[in-house]
């Protein structure tokens, strides 16, 4: 899996706190109710309606490796579209690529 050039630079130059911060979101992913799928595919709807898009890519394949197909995670990142509008839409051509890619 390919991660984002900042998130790399952030592990190469500031390696305690990424440790750190991979043991946060560890933790994190083991007290939570959702189960994988599920919690991934609401990660990358949090994601797409921010406009995190550096990120997208990394959690499209952790999506598509607890089982996501591509409509559903399509449908994740425009869960938000009512509500933030299309901001949502600029993250498809990247969870597109990122799902038939991978």
């Amino acid at each position: 899996m390919k991660l984002s050039n900042s998130f790399e630079t952030f592990a190469k130059e500031a390696p305690q706190y990424q440790q750190a911060f991979a043991q946060l979101v560890e933790t994190w992913g083991n007290i939570s109710s959702l189960e994988e799928k599920t919690n991934h595919l609401a990660y990358l709807a949090v994601l797409a309606a921010t406009g995190k898009t550096s990120g997208i890519a990394f959690h499209v394949m952790l999506a598509k490796k607890a089982g996501a197909s591509k409509e559903e995670v399509i449908s994740a990142v425009l869960v938000g579209l009512p509500a933030i509008g299309n901001e949502v839409i600029s993250a498809l051509p990247i969870v597109v690529e990122a799902y038939d890619n991978n």
